[in-house]
């Protein structure tokens, strides 16, 4: 039977398929993610982890400004908008981004040392910008598609906030605060990019497009934490990648003994 005469799976079932990627793929199941969850990572490696996942962080809103520069449609433009604003924020307030930098300076490094991208693995780019470039050049619902890993995102996020709390002296709320808005946030994007693929995958053929750039994403994510664990937990740091002792915060002078 040819693919065109095959009929497409309920809105139901569909759904189904989806959540099962997740289930499957989703870099929540990375022995990194536990590794760090756990509070089995030295300060170094979530330092290393911090400066790589900065690398996602700054494009997200840049991928997204990508997607809206091709939609014509001006309601998905401004719905789509608003995660540009979720992450940039204002001229003088907010934002994922700022959000990050906070979490970077309470573990140690220096801000602007992260925001300069200097540091980041090769790997960790590659995958980064292979996200961008497809977001950019894919059709529109597979666009969406590859961001529906939202939906499994909130779970993460909360077992984060639980670990990192449990065990690094860093974690407090004002570090945490990006893990924090994202499980207000996250939900709002995944209610509308989940109806949006499931009402335009209406043939088998767009179906398997939708899960084939779900499925992209999980490995986008999952090469990440690869690289990591590559890296940072068996040693192997690639040449040009953040070595323990860069990019750290000044430590301020102890102030000097009052005179007797």
């Amino acid at each position: 039977m040819k693919l065109a005469d095959q009929h497409p799976l309920s809105r139901a079932e569909f759904h189904e398929r989806l959540k099962r990627i997740g289930a499957e793929r989703y870099h929540d199941r990375h022995p990194f993610h536990k590794r760090l969850h756990g509070g089995e990572c030295t300060p170094d490696e979530v330092r290393a982890w911090v400066i790589n996942r900065w690398q996602y962080q700054s494009r997200i809103p840049m991928k997204d400004a990508a997607f809206l520069s091709r939609v014509e449609d001006p309601h998905l433009r401004r719905i789509w908008r608003s995660r540009i604003e979720d992450h940039d924020g204002g001229v003088d307030e907010g934002g994922g981004i700022r959000r990050w930098l906070a979490l970077a300076q309470a573990v140690g490094l220096d801000p602007d040392y992260v925001a300069s991208g200097a540091g980041v693995m090769p790997a960790t780019r590659f995958a980064v910008d292979a996200y961008v470039r497809f977001v950019r050049d894919m059709p529109l619902l597979d666009a969406v598609a590859a961001s529906l890993t939202e939906m499994f995102a909130p779970k993460i996020h909360a077992e984060r906030i639980e670990g990192l709390l449990k065990h690094y002296d860093f974690a407090d709320e004002a570090s945490l605060a990006y893990f924090r808005k994202r499980l207000s946030e996250a939900p709002k994007d995944v209610e509308f990019g989940l109806n949006y693929v499931l009402d335009h995958a209406d043939t088998l053929e767009k179906q398997d497009a939708a899960a084939a750039a779900l499925t992209f994403k999980t490995d986008v994510l999952w090469a990440q934490l690869d690289a990591l664990w590559h890296g940072y937990v068996e040693g192997h740091t690639p040449n040009g990648a953040w070595l323990p002792g860069q990019g750290l915060m000044a430590r301020r002078p102890e102030p000097a003994a009052a005179a007797t």
